[in-house]
């Protein structure tokens, strides 16, 4: 089947009216970020904040316009708006103040909380780039998995998805039974979902920050994740526009800090957990990864990047220290290959590292779900 073509998504959205400035969609320029895989489409509808809430109807027309095209399976519409300047204190929309259990959303009061049927969501993050959070994140998820739990993985990191390839599911394209939902990939036992399923793997994703956060919800909300006991949510490194979406918008449990033992990534790791406190998001615990380099030939153990100082950094911000993770060449090999070392060798001494972790992540989990009895307003 031929690929529907960006002229056949445009001239379909010329049919689509802004009920407010009676003209077509295009011709007012509201469309942009269109991008089109193996007949999924993606797109976004610029409009003005006010108006943002009353265009839901827009949103879907647009939708339903591409969706009738021949050759396309699902499509993803988002509205999204330059946000206007906000009172002091009010920055990054908080003034909501935030609570963590599973019906209580971030933002808006009307807006229905993402993800219902999840039962935990960890986020996985870190202050920096370079120090294996992907990796991290991947293995802990299957770890999880090996307890018992069902599992979804969300790979947040719309600029640099590395989930797919990680998985092994890299070029799988997502279905949709109803037109409405896409299916998520099944990558060893697990729901997984990534903007890098439907864009090309080499094609930068050129969004600003309210298209980035109108994804994100879509890929959440229109994706059928059904009823998990756990979702793992691969952050983007830093404290940019996605760490804002997810704290407002997901009743998250709980945050998962990744660093490695260098006196700069603890400095980003400390910014990146600092943040999570900041709007209420308990923080799980700190993971050293790369902490020691053990020879195989001699046995000797060298600590190229330092030892210890995610430990001591814990201590110093009264976190937990969730384990160490030594820097290894199978880690890296395995995750290039689609072959998380957690899943291909899940009886190695690596394997039982991030399962070692991943029940501590867990009790920390079912400690702060048992304790808690409604969301907790934190005012600034």
């Amino acid at each position: 089947m031929a690929e529907v073509s960006e002229k056949d998504i445009k001239d379909a959205l010329s049919q689509v009216i802004d009920p407010d400035r009676g003209k077509d969609i295009v011709s007012l320029g509201m469309v942009s970020g269109l991008a089109t895989k193996g007949g999924h489409v993606a797109f976004a509808i610029e409009v003005d904040a006010e108006r943002g809430p009353h265009l839901e109807p827009l949103r879907k027309a647009a939708e339903q316009a591409v969706h009738r095209l021949p050759g396309v399976l699902t499509v993803a519409a988002v509205l999204t708006a330059e946000r206007s300047a906000q009172p002091a204190g009010q920055a990054g929309g908080h003034e909501h103040g935030h609570g963590h259990g599973h019906g209580h959303g971030h933002g808006p009061a009307k807006e229905a909380a993402l993800l219902p049927e999840v039962k935990a969501i960890i986020a996985v993050a870190s202050g920096k780039g370079g120090v294996g959070k992907s990796t991290t994140a991947v293995n802990l998820a299957l770890a999880l998995k090996s307890l018992g739990l069902s599992v979804g993985m969300f790979d947040a990191d719309i600029f640099g998805p590395s989930q797919p390839r990680m998985l092994g599911v890299a070029g799988i394209q997502p279905t949709s039974r109803d037109g409405e939902k896409m299916e998520p990939i099944d990558a060893w036992g697990m729901k997984v979902m990534s903007i890098g399923f439907l864009v090309p793997e080499d094609s930068p994703v050129v969004w600003r920050g309210p298209m980035v956060m109108g994804a994100l919800e879509q890929l959440m909300r229109d994706v059928n994740w059904g009823a998990l006991d756990v979702m793992i949510v691969d952050m983007p490194p830093g404290t940019g526009d996605t760490q804002l979406t997810m704290t407002q918008r997901v009743p998250l449990t709980g945050a998962v800090i990744v660093s490695t033992p260098q006196d700069i990534a603890l400095l980003d790791a400390r910014k990146g957990l600092n943040m999570f406190r900041q709007v209420n998001v308990p923080v799980l615990g700190i993971i050293e990864n790369m902490s020691y380099y053990l020879c195989p030939n001699c046995g000797n153990e060298a600590h190229i990047f330092g030892h210890g100082g995610a430990r001591l950094e814990a201590a110093k911000l009264s976190a937990d220290f969730l384990g160490e993770l030594p820097l290894n060449i199978d880690i890296r090999t395995t995750s290039d290959d689609g072959q998380p070392i957690v899943a291909s060798q899940p009886d190695s001494p690596l394997a039982a590292a991030y399962k070692a972790i991943a029940v501590k992540v867990w009790d920390k989990v079912q400690s702060l779900q048992g304790a808690r009895k409604g969301p907790k307003i934190v005012m600034k």
